[in-house]
């Protein structure tokens, strides 16, 4: 990236066509061209096989394509707390990680800083798995340039309908254009690789299970059975805690309840799906939020 350079950007499916420098941006995820970080370490909280008992090292970037109105990141994802850095400073960061003796990294919330991450990895790429953990709000013209360079895609699937993603995330396309990013992540990654409990390549889907939305998640389960192979990997998550922006929003305003993970569980096995996650309740608790302190960034 070049001193003065201005982009305009469409790089997700808002395709906001927004002006953005190296410090400033006026689209949706109101983002310069430089990443910027709110943290940079190791993080202990991903599934099992992509952060094993050392870790992955997970960088958060700030801002989102998304904006969920509950997100459990609402410091970094809506307020966009975090450190302006540049591209070579991504790079280090990427190898002082790979140094602590993590399994993978994991650059979460990628989207909308995706063309600063290819051109790191371009220049460097670990020897370690690379993950691209995202909202599943993606372009699959964007993804398309990842190719070879992803070895995990972990992306969302948060809503079927569009007057939930509507309601939510003021974006109706939400299922349209994250279902085809998941084909398209598929079709990079058609074959799960797992070696010494760690996963080298493949796709695992996140679905978390809302309060009072049993029916999106079977309708988004339903979806994953009719269009990809039973045994693709699917991490069902019952964390959800009441946060963000959610006040006049009843049906968010609780904790989800065991009798409403427990259909969602059910039905996974009723249609046939083979291979799942579910986490304990007990993860539904903030204490399971990073610090976003800037660690590891500077």
């Amino acid at each position: 990236m070049k001193a003065g350079e201005t982009m305009f950007c469409n790089l997700c499916p808002r395709k906001c066509n927004a002006e953005r420098t190296e410090y400033t941006g006026n689209g949706f995820c109101k983002m310069p061209l430089n990443p910027v970080l709110a943290r940079a370490d190791v993080h202990n909280w991903e599934e099992p096989f992509i952060s094993g008992e050392r870790g992955t090292g997970a960088i958060f970037f700030s801002g989102c394509s998304l904006k969920c109105c509950f997100c459990q990141n609402f410091p970094i994802s809506h307020n966009n707390q975090g450190e302006t850095i540049t591209t070579d400073r991504l790079v280090e960061i990427i190898k002082e990680l790979e140094e602590k003796q993590v399994h993978t990294i994991d650059f979460v919330n990628p989207t909308h800083f995706s063309h600063v991450i290819i051109d790191a990895l371009k220049r460097y790429k670990p020897k370690i798995p690379v993950v691209y953990n995202s909202s599943g709000y993606d372009s699959v013209e964007t993804l398309k340039v990842f190719e070879g360079l992803v070895d995990v895609y972990l992306p969302d699937l948060k809503y079927f309908s569009g007057d939930k993603s509507q309601k939510y995330a003021k974006c109706p396309d939400y299922f349209e254009k994250a279902s085809e990013a998941i084909l398209e992540m598929y079709r990079q990654k058609p074959k799960t690789i797992i070696k010494d409990g760690i996963i080298q390549q493949g796709v695992i889907i996140r679905h978390l299970i809302l309060p009072g939305n049993v029916q999106e998640s079977k309708s988004i389960l339903l979806w994953v059975k009719e269009n990809l192979p039973d045994d693709i990997y699917i991490s069902l998550m019952s964390q959800y805690t009441p946060y963000g922006e959610i006040e006049n929003i009843k049906e968010l305003n609780r904790r989800l309840t065991t009798a409403e993970y427990n259909k969602v569980i059910d039905y996974f096995f009723e249609i046939g799906l083979k291979n799942g996650f579910m986490q304990e309740k007990t993860s539904s608790q903030t204490k399971y939020i990073p610090n976003f302190d800037g660690t590891g960034v500077k």
